[in-house]
């Protein structure tokens, strides 16, 4: 019970020691629950992976190293033309825990080098949803097993693809790719290396690739709508995050000097390209995005309904096949449904 006001005296009446009585009944304590969330997090920590595709050239690692300030591939050994030619494509995997003000997060990002470069394409992505299964089934294991307390969770929760700033739009290899893994990840898409087109040259290309993604039913992350109880200037901020999809980024692990400054950016006879500078490119936005206001929906996305609909279709898959031969071969065993009279009221 709260103690009664110094200035209360010694004579206090009965109601209002009954008011500051009633007042401490009030409050039960729930309100803390947000509090006591926030520090069991931060002391478990967070993990995030993320998936990066595309042709080699297109600034995958450049961009990944540009929006964690990391570097993954000091020993990466670039392949000669020759070499591409027959190369697979490869899935690649590269850990690091980063720390920022006392929150730890464990990021994983998967390259897929090798996808695009063959003479033959032909289902290149093949690998990628495999490896995108993969990571299910191993969740789906863990999560039936007998010791689900530090489960590794390894599910790719976002798939940056890149798209040549070359050529008129989306080429049928983007087309497939995107619609392979549309149900199985959180797909977005990325204009690369924006600083070879024109402003204008950006605009008709933004057009053209949402013209497309539409015309051939792509599903690739939406964006959640914004909170009603939110303030104007959060709601104009993710206008514009959806009215820049698809972003238009720009890499560099460089750093230069312009108007006193030393800023990320690419240095050119003409001028300098900022990397951070939101009238050059959409870095800005796309770093936003990712890390600051959707990782946990694109970690809630993949948890709830890419993740949901594979659990649901291998238990489906399973009571079928228990159904046709008695048995089944699974991580889980399924128990008989007990009868009515077997059930007892708790």
């Amino acid at each position: 019970m709260n103690p009664l006001p110094h200035d209360a005296g010694l004579y206090v009446t009965r109601s209002q020691r009954y008011r500051w009585c009633h007042r401490e009944k009030e409050y039960v304590g729930f309100a803390t629950l947000p509090n006591q969330v926030h520090r069991k997090s931060v002391k478990k920590g967070f993990d995030f992976t993320l998936m990066v595709a595309g042709e080699s050239g297109l600034g995958k690692s450049t961009l990944v190293n540009s929006l964690f300030l990391t570097d993954l591939h000091k020993d990466r050994k670039l392949l000669s033309a020759e070499e591409r030619i027959s190369q697979t494509v490869e899935i690649t995997k590269h850990t690091v825990d980063i720390e920022e003000k006392g929150v730890k997060l464990k990021l994983t990002i998967v390259d897929t080098p090798g996808f695009g470069d063959a003479v033959n394409n032909t289902e290149c992505w093949r690998p990628i949803t495999d490896y995108i299964d993969q990571q299910f089934e191993q969740y789906f294991r863990d999560e039936s097993g007998l010791n689900r307390k530090n489960i590794q969770d390894n599910r790719v929760h976002c798939c940056l693809y890149f798209i040549p700033p070359f050529g008129h739009g989306l080429r049928p290899v983007d087309i497939e790719f995107m619609k392979a893994l549309q149900d199985k990840v959180n797909v977005v898409p990325l204009i690369s290396k924006s600083d070879c087109l024109t402003p204008n040259e950006i605009r008709k290309l933004k057009d053209r690739v949402r013209e497309e993604i539409d015309k051939f039913g792509i599903k690739v992350y939406q964006f959640p709508d914004c909170d009603s109880d939110e303030d104007e200037e959060a709601k104009q901020k993710d206008r514009e995050l959806k009215e820049s999809t698809p972003f238009a980024v720009i890499g560099s692990n460089m750093v230069v000097e312009t108007r006193g400054q030393k800023v990320r950016g690419r240095l050119y006879p003409w001028g300098i390209v900022e990397v951070e500078n939101q009238s050059h490119c959409d870095f800005v936005k796309l770093r936003t995005m990712l890390i600051r206001t959707h990782m946990h929906d694109l970690k809630d996305i993949t948890c709830d309904c890419h993740y949901e609909n594979y659990r649901a279709h291998c238990i489906h898959t399973m009571t079928s096949k228990m159904n046709t031969d008695n048995r089944v071969e699974s991580p889980i065993p399924i128990l008989p449904l007990m009868k009515d009279e077997e059930v007892m009221d708790s």
